[in-house]
């Protein structure tokens, strides 16, 4: 039961991506901390998440922005994916043992970070924007601020609603369903 819960608040998660909002703010950086924490077999613990954002992107890439390709788009970008993959392991050492509001909390915030510093060194490194020195490693880590706001909030509220739900509903699900008293057959 707690595998289905924690599908289908993921699917959920995922289906917001659909939605209008800002830049970086989406449920990934979420996903890959929740799935890292309640799917205790690794390999769920990883392909969920990573399918759920390679599904997501496919959908996105060649439905809703079709118009900005000629062509079939099943890529995504690796430092995405490899920040992703670094998240759920951040996920998998700082939750998979104990889930509690605090340690989500950390694991969120980090996991932001994580996603800033790598997707945009990836920049820097293939993107030709910035030359390869220092100053222009700074420069791409400067002009990334603006979304690092968005990913931190997404992140956070995401994660609130994740684990939030999946708290709720396994308390709820778990417990017996008790029928009023005015409801009750009386032989």
């Amino acid at each position: 039961m707690k595998h289905r819960i924690a599908l289908a608040l993921i699917l959920l998660a995922v289906l917001t991506r659909l939605l209008p909002h800002p830049h970086n703010f989406t449920p990934i950086g979420a996903i890959s901390l929740f799935g890292a924490a309640v799917f205790h077999r690794p390999l769920l613990a990883l392909a969920i998440p990573l399918l759920s954002l390679f599904l997501s992107d496919l959908y996105i890439n060649n439905v809703v922005y079709a118009d900005f390709y000629n062509h079939f788009v099943w890529f995504g970008s690796e430092w995405v994916y490899l920040a992703f993959g670094l998240v759920m392991g951040l996920g998998r050492w700082l939750l998979h043992r104990s889930i509690t509001a605090g340690r989500v909390g950390v694991a969120s915030l980090l996991a932001s970070a994580v996603f800033f510093l790598v997707t945009n060194f990836g920049v820097w490194v293939g993107s030709g924007m910035y030359p390869h020195t220092p100053t222009g490693l700074l420069a791409c880590y400067v002009a990334g601020l603006p979304f690092f706001g968005n990913t931190l909030l997404g992140d956070l509220l995401y994660s609130a609603a994740l684990f939030g739900g999946y708290s709720w509903a396994t308390r709820y699900w778990r417990q017996p369903q008790q029928v009023p008293a005015a409801q009750q057959k009386i032989d």
